[in-house]
């Protein structure tokens, strides 16, 4: 059986509203959005067809997850470890939800969302456990289901995007195809040409 590698850090994301609430009495303003949908098939780079699994979060609702802007460790807007921020999974997916610090950054973001200039959210994780299935015919892409991952951040983005060049990919197909232990040898080299061409 082929050694599986150390965990690489990958980041996948949402183009779907993030909401900014209104500071209530009892509330202050937060912001809150879903930085991953369960069981939606996104095609990466060209080279494959990746899904969420429902429990894939399961593990990670207790780590300390930090909520950034733009996926930038400078720009902090709320951790799970110190109350102002939280993560949840429901029917959809992964929601978080932050009460952004009265700093420029959570200024900033703020008003960001109130001018609809951030268009969605992501999340940085590792691979704990993955899945891969063949397409139906020869031409159909491979699928992955991510079953168990751990969570480094959650994030709204301005530029939503899954794989962000078609080198990121082909590293990546290729990283992928060569440490797979769930293939045999034939069907991984078959998997890797067909990423290799697709992101061509």
């Amino acid at each position: 059986m082929a050694e599986r590698p150390m965990p690489r850090s990958e980041v996948r994301s949402v183009e779907r509203p993030v909401e900014r609430r209104e500071a209530t009495d009892d509330q202050p303003t937060q912001i809150t959005g879903y930085a991953a949908l369960f069981d939606t098939p996104a095609t990466i780079g060209g080279a494959w067809v990746e899904q969420i699994d429902r429990g894939a979060f399961d593990d990670a609702l207790g780590d300390d997850v930090r909520v950034l802007f733009n996926h930038d460790p400078s720009r902090l807007l709320g951790r799970t470890a110190s109350g102002t921020a939280s993560i949840a999974v429901d029917e959809t997916g992964l929601r978080y939800t932050v009460t952004p610090p009265d700093t420029a950054t959570g200024r900033e973001v703020l008003e960001l969302l109130q001018r609809g200039d951030v268009s969605g959210s992501s999340f940085g994780f590792q691979v704990l456990a993955d899945r891969w299935t063949e397409g139906t015919t020869s031409a159909d892409l491979p699928v992955r289901h991510l079953e168990r991952v751990t969570l480094i951040d959650v994030s709204p983005v301005t530029m939503p995007a899954y794989v962000e060049t078609t080198a990121e990919a082909r590293g990546q197909a290729f990283e992928l195809s060569k440490h797979s232990a769930q293939l045999d040898a034939a069907t991984a080299q078959r998997r890797l040409r067909l990423a290799q061409y697709r992101v061509e």
